[in-house]
């Protein structure tokens, strides 16, 4: 077995793990590098590999960073089927659209604006790229094999996402195991991750590999936050990811009005088609999702939808107190990018950023305390008040990740590392070495190991 890692290797972004073995050559994700320039730069870098050669991809799940660069996998020639369970399917479709339609629409910015580098800006795919990628998925449903030649190949939920779910490849006897993302064992929407017991050889993920969740009630720190902005005729803006984190923000308010926390009449604004049509897959799927159904069919009453450019731009000229749900959530792009130069300058304005921020992003160094930011091509300064509230991530933490390593009967002949940044591999590496004594090690950007 022979493992080559091109993404997802020395950081948290990208992921992209090629596995040959059994005569196949097997892409486990394909994302997009997100954050510092120098890792968005990887996304228009040669991957390492010809994808004309790979047989087959298995996605994880649908976010970005594991699915982003599969337009670009199929614009250099890959035709082979992309494995992924159903959800991951209809919310990849969301994203990849969406991703595409702002792919094009920055590119356009670029050349109207003339702040791009280049004499023409060019998108990294089209909306059409994306539709060809989306015809190649094959969805696979949890548990059910499916044959790659002389693999096979397993899917089993471990939360985090609607879909999610680790990988299990199977060849002559052994397994390897890819865990994805691994979710919460108390996550609002989806239940705990699933156990595995049987590895040869297993990839974990170590986004918060050196840490703990916070143990403040972030549902209830949110509805101080909202409380205290309001009182002084201000708005919260809460960047969020379309999918996942928009609806658990959404659950959240309606349980903090529904408790008496925040006035019931607070105007409450989902600015964000993509995380609108998200919304509709999570109610599709609930049968996923560890909420009552009863909540999930009024997670929208009285959230008023923003649809198009010019509600969204007349929102964000608005002065009257309410909350705003926008993607993204890393302030990368999006129209959360159009509230944060109208709020950002205001200091009765409160900007809330739910979950984990890559390094280099605009979240990122607001949540570390940039007193200015660039946002299209322009200087915004922040007097805004700003918070992290780590306490929404869909992440497994230090302790959550050793936890589901533990249900292993046996160790793995060789465990990797991956999807962290440097430190936070590093610290669950030596976990792992001193709590569970299992062979171990953080793979390189572009390292092959035969294994």
């Amino acid at each position: 077995m022979q493992l080559d890692f091109h993404g997802a290797a020395d950081c948290v972004t990208g992921s992209r793990h090629l596995v040959t073995w059994g005569g196949q050559r097997v892409l486990l994700d394909c994302g997009l590098f997100q954050g510092f320039k120098v890792l968005r730069e990887r996304n228009w870098a040669s991957p390492g590999f010809d994808p004309r050669e790979v047989d087959a991809v298995v996605l994880s799940h649908a976010h970005l960073d594991h699915s982003g660069w599969l337009p670009v996998l199929v614009k250099q020639g890959y035709r082979g089927p992309i494995y992924c369970s159903p959800a991951t399917r209809d919310l990849a479709e969301v994203l990849l659209l969406d991703a595409a339609h702002l792919q094009e629409e920055d590119a356009r910015r670029a050349n109207r604006y003339g702040y791009s580098h280049h004499a023409k800006a060019l998108p990294m795919f089209t909306r059409a790229d994306a539709k060809k990628a989306l015809a190649c998925f094959k969805p696979l449903r949890e548990g059910q094999a499916a044959r790659i030649d002389g693999l096979s190949v397993t899917l089993t939920p471990v939360g985090h996402l609607l879909g999610a779910c680790a990988v299990t490849l199977a060849h002559a006897g052994e397994r390897l195991v890819y865990s994805g993302d691994l979710g919460r064992n108390s996550d609002l929407l989806m239940p705990a991750p699933q156990a595995l017991t049987e590895a040869d050889v297993l990839l974990v993920e170590s986004t918060y590999g050196n840490r703990l969740h916070p143990a403040e009630d972030a549902a209830a720190r949110l509805g101080q936050i909202v409380r205290d902005t309001i009182h002084r005729g201000g708005s919260v803006l809460l960047p969020a990811f379309a999918v996942g984190r928009a609806q658990a923000l959404l659950l959240v308010l309606q349980r903090l009005k529904a408790a008496g926390e925040i006035p019931p009449h607070l105007p409450i604004y989902l600015d964000s088609p993509m995380a609108i049509e998200a919304t509709d897959l999570y109610r599709r799927h609930r049968r996923l999702l560890r909420v009552p159904g009863r909540e999930m069919a009024r997670l929208c009453d009285g959230v008023r939808m923003v649809t198009t450019g010019a509600q969204s731009q007349r929102l964000a000229a608005s002065r009257m107190p309410s909350v705003i749900i926008s993607a993204s959530g890393m302030a990368t792009g999006g129209r959360v990018l159009h509230h944060l130069k109208a709020m950002a300058p205001d200091p009765r304005h409160h900007v809330v950023f739910a979950g984990f921020q890559v390094g280099g992003s605009r979240g990122a160094l607001l949540v570390a305390g940039a007193r200015e930011v660039k946002i299209h091509g322009e200087w915004v300064p922040v007097h805004a008040a700003v918070t992290h509230l780590e306490g929404f991530s869909g992440h497994a933490d230090q302790r959550e990740l050793l936890a589901w390593l533990g249900h292993f009967r046996r160790p793995p002949r060789q465990t990797f590392v991956v999807h962290g940044e440097p430190d936070a591999s590093d610290a669950l590496r030596q976990l792992i070495a001193k709590e569970l004594g299992w062979p171990v090690r953080v793979p390189p950007q572009g390292g092959r190991f035969i294994v």
